[in-house]
């Protein structure tokens, strides 16, 4: 098939399977990853995708081809494959997976040494020019091997290391894995707490037959939701399809943002290492800054993505990073992020305090009030950086800055407004002191991105 340059993304390679993406394609990817890490020994696993096993097969054939000897750890998580990678010294990963996207998608996770993330500035746009250019070369005359091996005994341990197990309480609790790969460690860990659990769509089917692996849908955390409040579980836990992101809903059902969710985290860091390093999106509360620096550690804000996250945690040795959709990044982790350690610190946390999650909420959610994320589609992503200087100029007195798209800052509200890199979107994050306030903004702000 002929390659559409659209599949390239900034954080992976990803689009319709087969349609956009195919195992032509993934073979290709393969011989173009190699090339530019120059790659002796890769890792590679997959996800649950009824595509995978034929993408994955594919990807590893271009890779032996340029002479690459290829580890398969066959199904596992996103996660697991980056302690795979970091573990066992590997020169790179592939994980071949479309995430939290519907059924119809597929794609590739690409990792460097240590689980470093190709992104579109450093990686991806290198492999889509030799992918696009047919500038691929050659293959090498001793074809690279391929191995078979697994991770879960060694993954769940280091997983565990991540808090004392002897204090957990007995919770009761509610995990939804989404028929996704959460199903394939949570198991091992939860059963080795002692808490009561209720699991739902633990059994790995990439059909997705109960819902989509995309918690950040209202609609997907229904069963969930509606099972924590009928069994009154202390908490629900939920993970997306490749199970490196979890979200939480408290014991009366409401959903906990991520913002919120890496405040919790920043503070569980910090009572263990104090004057730690914190790195927090553009997009998030200003919980998160607020409680670093009533901590006594120290708070820097970061672009959105897991590429530069890592970059940055890994230049100043920050212990924990945390976005706002759910990605959750750890120093003891080779800087990866990681889908089942924030669920065992918000357990050691809440045993740690004897409260319970909507309890050790409340001072947050009585102070900061947010929109969430409000998508406008846009049909020219061209546009983007002159409706930017256009909502810049309507706030000409506020404190701003371009980390990342658009930050206005007053001392009682606050946006950030960005260009997606994966979809033509416009992504609008806003808070505020007080709800009506941030209704008041919400709106105020949405009809200047949505005046023609």
């Amino acid at each position: 098939m002929s390659v559409t340059p659209s599949i390239f993304k900034a954080y992976d390679v990803r689009g319709i399977y087969p349609d956009e993406f195919d195992e032509s394609v993934a073979e290709l990817v393969g011989q173009a990853f190699v090339t530019y890490l120059n790659a002796k020994r890769l890792a590679v696993a997959r996800d649950m995708r009824l595509s995978s096993n034929s993408l994955a097969a594919a990807f590893i054939e271009g890779a032996r081809t340029q002479g690459a000897d290829v580890v398969d750890y066959g199904l596992a998580s996103t996660d697991m494959l980056y302690y795979g990678v970091s573990h066992e010294k590997h020169d790179g990963g592939a994980m071949i997976t479309a995430s939290h996207n519907p059924k119809e998608y597929n794609g590739i996770k690409l990792v460097g040494r240590q689980a470093s993330a190709l992104s579109g500035d450093e990686g991806i746009a290198s492999i889509r020019d030799m992918v696009i250019r047919h500038n691929i070369p050659s293959p090498t005359s001793t074809r690279g091997t391929l191995s078979q091996a697994q991770l879960l005994d060694q993954y769940v341990s280091h997983v565990l290391s991540f808090i004392d197990t002897s204090i957990i309480k007995p919770f009761r609790l509610v995990l939804d894995a989404g028929s996704g790969m959460a199903g394939a460690a949570a198991p091992s860990i939860f059963d080795s707490l002692p808490c009561q659990t209720t699991r739902l769509c633990f059994e790995i089917d990439g059909s997705f037959p109960n819902h989509e692996a995309n918690p950040l849908i209202e609609a997907n955390r229904k069963h969930l939701v509606s099972t924590v409040v009928d069994t009154q579980a202390d908490l629900g836990i939920a993970w997306d399809g490749d199970a490196d992101r979890c979200f939480f809903v408290d014991e009366n059902g409401q959903f906990v943002p991520g913002d919120f969710v890496t405040t919790l985290l920043a503070e569980a860091f910090l009572l263990k290492h104090p004057g730690s390093t914190i790195i927090y999106d553009v997009r998030a509360s200003h919980a998160v800054p607020n409680t670093v620096d009533r901590l006594h550690g120290k708070p820097l804000i970061n672009r959105v993505g897991h590429a530069f996250f890592k970059k940055r945690m890994r230049e100043t040795n920050a212990i924990f990073g945390g976005e706002v959709t759910g990605h959750y990044y750890f120093r003891d982790n080779a800087f990866a992020d990681n889908g089942l350690i924030p669920a065992l610190l918000i357990l050691e946390l809440l045993s740690k305090h004897g409260t319970s999650l909507a309890e050790l909420l409340a001072p947050l959610r009585s102070r900061y009030f947010i929109s969430g994320e409000i998508n406008t589609t846009v049909q020219d992503m061209s546009i983007i950086p002159t409706k930017l200087d256009q909502i810049s100029a309507c706030y000409a007195d506020a404190t701003q800055h371009r980390i990342d798209g658009l930050s206005i800052e007053y001392p009682d509200w606050h946006f950030n407004l960005r260009g997606s890199n994966t979809e033509p979107l416009f992504r609008l994050n806003l808070e505020a002191n007080t709800p009506s306030l941030m209704a008041d903004k919400r709106d105020e702000v949405l009809s200047l991105i949505r005046a023609g």
